[in-house]
């Protein structure tokens, strides 16, 4: 007897879109899932995007309205890849048609109008999953495992950030990034570092923050002359205080010079530390603080790290981005198939915009915030 065909309908078909497509597409062969994803239809901006997108990608059909694709009965999980300000809409379309929905972070423009997304799912009985696909790192999970266990002793600190460059340049022009609706560096990769501090430390209780603009104004279009002034942050750092005591620092940067992916954190505890950078993560480092063995050790990805063994019987050949997105995806399927629930869910997506909106209102306040 075959497996179920599950109809796969994406909304978007730039970087993330590629991204969920290619995942999609080679999940099969890496994964013995109950269920064989099928790319059913792509739907972008304008029909001609979207035919272009379909044929790129390797979609069966090609609309201009996203509508069509939620209303479509081949297609059973809603994929969503279109910018910031369309997520609410898709989604909440999408999970009144009872349809499982995988949405890129961030979840919502908003912490509000995410809780009414995450309402709106729960009472449905919906499979929602958000993709922050960092988490999908094995040595993300061994991290995890590591605190859990107790082996660096109790964590007393946490020190994390996310820096790019690819706002650096004032001559980029401005987009949906920068749309005070939702933009700015803080929602767009602060989120990413907000989820691996909640994922790796729990929830947080208190938050304090400064958001900079670095660069004043930009381009309205490519290419153009006419500018106008950026009103979201390029910058923000921030003090955290998780439910479990713990003091931590946040970084969050989408104008930092020279780095392409510092996706980081240090993690201290009484018996020792633990630390890690996106740019080099198939390495996780740990120091386990016993005389005489002072400095971090080397941990290198590896079979003995789930599920890196899917993907190369051989430690050291390393896992890439896009291998995160396939783990992610696989979960997703299994958990569409009824298998065990996957995360980060709406719920989850909608803490961490929670703790977004509280740096943003400390920065304004100048005071200390609870989410």
């Amino acid at each position: 007897m075959g497996k179920a065909t599950i109809g796969i309908g994406l909304v978007g078909s730039g970087f993330m879109g590629r991204c969920h497509a290619n995942a999609f597409r080679a999940v099969g062969g890496l994964f013995d899932l109950p269920v064989a994803p099928a790319l059913t239809i792509l739907a972008d901006a304008t029909p001609d995007l979207a035919e272009r997108g379909a044929a790129a990608l390797g979609f069966d059909r090609a609309t201009g309205d996203w509508q069509a694709l939620v209303d479509d009965p081949a297609v059973d999980i809603v994929a969503i890849t279109a910018p910031n300000l369309l997520h609410a809409p898709i989604a909440q379309a999408a999970i009144a048609a009872g349809k499982t929905v995988y949405c890129e972070k961030p979840l919502s423009t908003t912490a509000a109008l995410a809780e009414q997304m995450m309402q709106a799912a729960e009472a449905a009985g919906v499979v929602t999953l958000v993709g922050f696909n960092f988490l999908r790192n094995p040595m993300i999970r061994l991290a995890r495992d590591i605190i859990t266990s107790g082996e660096i002793g109790a964590v007393t600190g946490f020190r994390g950030r996310h820096a790019e460059n690819y706002m650096a340049n004032p001559e980029v022009p401005h987009s949906f990034r920068t749309d005070p609706a939702g933009g700015g560096a803080l929602a767009d990769i602060g989120s990413h570092i907000v989820s691996m501090a909640r994922y790796l430390l729990g929830p947080v209780a208190q938050v304090q923050a400064d958001c900079v603009t670095v660069v004043p104004d930009r381009p309205i279009r490519p290419g153009g002359t006419e500018r106008a002034p950026v009103l979201v942050d390029d910058m923000t750092h921030a003090l955290m205080r998780f439910d479990s005591g713990v003091l931590g620092s946040l970084e969050a940067n989408w104008a930092a010079t020279a780095r392409t992916m510092d996706l980081s954190w240090e993690i201290t505890g009484t018996r020792g530390a633990l630390a890690f950078s996106q740019e080099r993560m198939n390495d996780l480092l740990l120091h386990s603080g016993a005389p005489g063995r002072s400095g971090y050790t080397r941990i290198e990805a590896g079979p003995a790290h789930p599920p890196y063994g899917q993907f190369c019987p051989a430690p050291g050949h390393h896992l890439g981005f896009n291998d995160l997105k396939v783990i992610e995806v696989a979960e997703l399927l299994n958990a569409h198939a009824g298998g065990p629930a996957c995360g980060p869910d709406f719920r989850e997506a909608w803490e961490v915009q929670k703790v977004i909106e509280a740096m943003q209102r400390s920065a304004r306040d100048r005071t200390w915030v609870a989410p």
